[in-house]
């Protein structure tokens, strides 16, 4: 059996890679740019056959699945930098273009990392241990959202006898490894003095995701007969409560935990300005904004799902808790040279 990884050079795809490989169940092969950086594949690396070339590239994909039983497929436009056209191209559109090269070369499973933020309706509120059964929304947060979306929707369409597609959704994907997701950006703005406390006196709670647990989630869902033209929510078996695990990890770090409430007027006017323009080109090409509807909406909102559909259709549980999994993360970061060296180059 031999599957198939993009983004291996990301946080999850090296991840889903170093499973892949310690399980032994698949030859591996990952699709990389000849500019991509795959120092956290070190020691898998000889154990990995990389297939040169882009997602936009109709030649690299139809190289890359030649042969391929199994496509894992995380590689995406994550943080919010970038126009419309970018979000399009890289989310639904190479997505589109991975499905037909992957069907046309014979694969048999699809397995496609989506988000829970595919599901977060712009003028929504709380959204409380729900299941798959919510619908999308008519009006989405941001372009991350709209094209996760547009691509979870081309992905379950394609399922089809012989061609069994499906999508998992974690939410804030955390652990050690992680160079740029959600809560490495959060606990950088932490450190420097600069995240206002958005909880607004409430608690605010979230299904986090440990990298290892969607990793072996992915694994599982593949080899699953129950699995195809559907999506899961992928969680941590712990609900979090988000202000108060920002502080214990900034308190960890040596750092003041964010206390700084904004007035609820000024921060939404602030958001419409940042928004507005962020609508600029030039300016979206260049920087995440420094606050959006979208992250204001992760951390005001509570956010919690029931996996219990992957338990029953592929076995799903957790394998790493919460608190081994912040033990390894502190570990790891101290190798890095703390929070404000390893993100001292994120825009």
């Amino acid at each position: 059996m031999k599957a198939l990884v993009t983004g291996a050079s990301g946080f999850l795809g090296g991840a889903i890679v170093r499973r892949l490989v310690r399980d032994g169940q698949y030859d591996v092969v990952i699709l990389a740019r000849a500019t991509s950086n795959l120092r956290d594949l070190g020691d898998v690396i000889d154990q990995v056959e990389v297939v040169t070339g882009d997602l936009a590239d109709a030649a690299s994909l139809d190289s890359a699945t030649k042969g391929i039983d199994v496509v894992f497929h995380s590689a995406a436009r994550v943080d919010e930098r970038g126009t419309r056209a970018q979000f399009v191209a890289e989310n639904l559109t190479a997505t589109e273009h991975l499905l037909k090269s992957a069907r046309r070369n014979g694969a048999s499973r699809f397995v496609f990392i989506s988000s829970p933020s595919a599901l977060m309706d712009r003028d929504g509120g709380d959204q409380i241990d729900i299941d798959e059964s919510v619908p999308y929304p008519s009006r989405y947060l941001n372009l991350y959202s709209e094209t996760k979306a547009a691509a979870e929707r081309a992905v379950l369409a394609a399922n089809s006898p012989g061609f069994s597609t499906c999508a998992l959704r974690p939410r804030a994907i955390w652990g050690a490894g992680d160079r740029s997701g959600p809560i490495v950006r959060l606990l950088s703005r932490a450190a420097a003095g600069s995240l206002p406390d958005l909880s607004f006196g409430k608690d605010v709670y979230a299904s986090l995701c440990h990298v290892e647990n969607i990793a072996a989630a992915c694994t599982w869902a593949a080899a699953s007969e129950k699995s195809g033209g559907k999506a899961y929510f992928i969680a941590d078996g712990e609900q979090t409560n988000v202000w108060g695990f920002l502080g214990e990890v900034a308190t960890d770090l040596g750092y003041e935990p964010p206390s700084r409430q904004p007035n609820p007027r000024v921060l939404n006017a602030a958001v419409s300005i940042i928004d507005t323009i962020w609508r600029i080109p030039a300016v979206a090409t260049r920087w995440s904004p420094p606050l959006s509807r979208y992250v204001v909406a992760l951390m005001t909102r509570t956010a919690t799902y029931d996996t219990g559909a992957a338990t029953r259709d592929f076995g799903y549980r957790p394998v790493m808790d919460r608190e081994t999994g912040l033990a390894t993360f502190l570990a790891w970061l101290e190798t890095q040279g703390g929070i404000v060296e390893l993100t001292k180059e994120l825009r």
